[in-house]
């Protein structure tokens, strides 16, 4: 029986899957840090959008209220002008930045924070060992 150069002895393939386990394992915790970096300047940029809404209700409410609700007054019948033209444009600016902070949350959603192609990756390696040791 003739031994070729390509056979490898048990000791050495052992040594091989070592290796390229370890370097796998480092691959996929590079992999995992670079997309939880790019998860974590989504979720900065949710919160910083978020914030611009909220200043937007704010700046809405301080100028929108104080010049719109007087020309509405002027459009309504005397007697209720001083509380319904308040009330409808308040509404209206309430209404646009509750819809802007909801865009802004739902960036927030869990499953968008999800390192998803890490875990496909990981799951992928998994099978593929799975496979080679059987």
């Amino acid at each position: 029986m003739t031994v070729e150069k390509n056979d490898k002895s048990l000791a050495a393939l052992f040594s091989d899957l070592t290796r390229d386990t370890v370097e796998l394992v480092r691959q996929e915790v590079a992999l995992a840090r670079s997309e939880l970096s790019q998860k974590v300047s989504s979720a900065q940029t949710a919160l910083a959008s978020m914030a611009v809404g909220a200043a937007v209700i704010l700046a809405g409410l301080f100028l929108l209220l104080q010049a719109v609700v007087q020309g509405l007054a002027m459009v309504l019948p005397p007697d209720m002008a001083p509380w319904l033209s308040p009330l409808i444009v308040g509404a209206i600016v309430a209404a646009t930045g509750w819809a802007m902070l909801k865009a802004g949350q739902a960036k927030l959603d869990p499953d968008n924070l999800v390192p998803q192609r890490t875990l496909d990756s990981l799951r992928r390696d998994k099978a593929v060992v799975q496979e080679k040791t059987r």
